[in-house]
């Protein structure tokens, strides 16, 4: 991966994190008027709607029947539970409370990715990322609850959700990413609004209901397209350390947008948030590895991991099935779908 690859997906995972950041104060403002089901449902239908209003590249990669499992746990755990569990967490805490847990989502998508997944991170790439999350921590760490144990409990089982969905995620991140959310909405806001029917709930105002849907378009709409193109390009354990900014995000809009204030701590975590961010741009993980033979399909150009014949005319980038030969080579990179081999 070159400095250009490596800026790109962190702009494009910075600005993921900080639309979806605005979503937790966003939606604090709306649930004295909404129950949480609905509001759910109404957030996924608004990103639902922008999914289906994006133009489809031409030459990405269709999803096939052996993404079912990972686009079905995608589904269930990030975009039906974790969002009902979110707000519901946010009827009993602050705004501010709300955002900053929302950092353990971090912590749990890097466990999972390193731990599970095969992911890899160097040691300072570790003690990058968990600069990030200590500064989310030590904003946690000053006692200023406003809630419930409860609603922390469903916050921090929301973002273990996300972790799942994240590094399920990743799975699905050479594929047509608008297809892929088109589909993750689409069930997310039909599912949680017939369940919330179920449940004898009903929809807000017209006002409301207008207001929830352009939130989701933006705060999960726009913010999870830019998630899954960063994190094709990041894999999921750097784009999760880059995602940490976003729960920063929220508590400074919950200062302006619910009055929430700050102590003296939560500037020494943004300090700490800083450094993790800074030295996670400007680490490069580079050694001799070996590419085992994989057959995929995604979007690519005819670089030093795409070297195969075509018959007739070339417009790149394309996609096709293709298969990748055994190379050993040593270049930077990161754990990519090239790129998840074992580390000593």
């Amino acid at each position: 991966m070159d400095t250009g690859d490596l800026r790109r997906g962190s702009a494009l995972g910075l600005a993921s994190a900080l639309l979806f950041g605005l979503g937790a104060p966003a939606s604090k403002l709306l649930l004295p008027r909404a129950q949480p089901v609905s509001l759910a449902a109404l957030l996924y239908l608004g990103a639902a709607a922008a999914f289906f209003a994006t133009r489809r590249g031409r030459a990405e990669a269709p999803l096939t029947r052996s993404d079912a499992p990972w686009l079905v746990g995608s589904v269930i755990a990030g975009a039906a539970l974790a969002p009902v569990l979110l707000l519901w967490g946010l009827t009993r805490v602050s705004g501010l409370a709300g955002s900053l847990l929302l950092n353990l989502e971090t912590a749990f998508t890097i466990v999972l990715a390193v731990a599970l997944f095969g992911e890899h991170l160097s040691l300072r790439e570790a003690l990058a990322a968990a600069l990030v999350v200590s500064g989310g921590a030590l904003v946690s760490a000053r006692g200023e609850w406003s809630g419930s144990a409860a609603g922390a409990g469903a916050i921090a089982l929301a973002c273990l959700c996300w972790a799942l969905d994240n590094n399920f995620s990743a799975r699905l991140a050479v594929k047509d990413p608008v297809r892929v959310l088109r589909v993750k909405a689409l069930c997310a806001g039909v599912g949680n609004l017939i369940l919330s029917l179920a449940i004898g709930g009903s929809l807000p105002a017209l006002a409301t209901c207008a207001f929830a849907l352009a939130l989701g378009a933006v705060s999960y709409g726009a913010s999870l397209l830019l998630y899954l193109r960063a994190q094709r390009i990041l894999g999921a354990a750097r784009q999760a350390a880059f995602f940490a900014a976003g729960p920063f995000a929220g508590a400074l809009a919950s200062m302006a947008l619910l009055g929430d204030r700050p102590a003296p701590l939560d500037l020494a975590a943004a300090a700490l948030m800083a450094l993790g961010i800074a030295g996670l741009l400007r680490e490069r993980h580079a050694h001799l590895h070996t590419h085992d033979p994989l057959e995929h399909d995604h979007l690519h150009v005819h670089d030093a991991h795409h070297r195969h014949a075509h018959a007739g005319d070339v417009v790149e980038p394309h996609s096709h099935p293709h298969r990748h030969d055994p190379v050993t080579h040593a270049h930077a990179h990161v754990s990519d779908v090239h790129h998840r081999h074992p580390h000593r």
